[in-house]
């Protein structure tokens, strides 16, 4: 099975990774294994991926491939799947970190074939995770997939498109502009001086900033959620006793 995968970054290789030399069963397109390409606006970047999984880097796809992966960050993934899908002759997916337009836009450019969104909930270090999936057109490609990343150990399951946005508001933007936040107020304070609360603070804001800046300014360009962390901020900083002890007990009893 002939594979092409457009954005070559930590995602991108990692999916290459997965694929490239499997085996695929008799129900996929006629090949005995995965041969893997990437391409990449960076070239460089391409070529790291192939060298790194025994694929091929290309600098200009100009062919079809059986299974297309859209794997670039996700202010670029309208234009990408728009120039790369129609070259899928069996299934086309994205793993760019949105579901609602990647999949109405997979839907548009790739209408005649299998169509997923996957979003791993984890960097490829941190495998395994939880991976949703919205699948738009099923078949024996799209199975295939799944099947591959729950074979790592990762929790593959369906869900909406809507309901994904809904939940990344929370899980990502507002987790991270919280974590964040508390980076930006705190002071340098020596460690023993730290708490349980506190210390779990400073590894996951260690964990956020240690990350891509332009990936979070992605994910907060996205999904918006920093606004809603700063009025909850200001609703603390403005309460009154009464009213912070009954917006804890309220959060206590949740």
């Amino acid at each position: 099975m002939e594979v092409l995968i457009v954005g070559a970054g930590a995602m991108g290789q990692w999916v290459g990774d997965i694929l490239s030399g499997r085996d695929v069963p008799s129900t996929l397109p006629a090949a005995e294994s995965c041969t893997v390409s990437y391409y990449d606006q960076d070239t460089a970047v391409a070529e790291r991926a192939a060298s790194a999984t025994g694929g091929t880097a290309v600098t200009t796809p100009d062919t079809t491939y059986d299974l297309v992966c859209i794997a670039v960050p996700i202010g670029a993934a309208q234009a990408a799947i728009e120039a790369h899908v129609p070259r899928a002759q069996a299934a086309a997916i994205d793993v760019t970190g949105t579901m609602s337009e990647p999949a109405e836009a997979l839907c548009r450019h790739a209408p005649g074939v299998e169509r997923a969104s996957f979003h791993p909930l984890f960097s490829p270090d941190n495998e395994p995770g939880n991976v949703p999936v919205v699948v738009d057109e099923d078949g024996p490609t799209v199975a295939f997939i799944r099947d591959c990343f729950a074979e790592r150990g990762n929790e593959v399951f369906e869900t909406t498109a809507a309901e994904h946005d809904e939940a990344m508001a929370t899980v990502q933007s507002k987790a991270h502009a919280a974590i964040l936040a508390y980076a930006l107020a705190g002071e340098s304070v020596p460690d023993r001086f730290q708490t349980t609360v506190s210390g779990e603070l400073q590894s996951l804001v260690g964990q956020v900033a240690g990350g891509n800046s332009q990936v979070y300014a992605d994910i907060q360009e996205a999904f918006d959620g920093a606004d809603d962390v700063a009025a909850a901020a200001t609703r603390l900083a403005d309460a009154d006793r009464e009213t912070f002890e009954a917006l804890y007990e309220q959060l206590s009893q949740s």
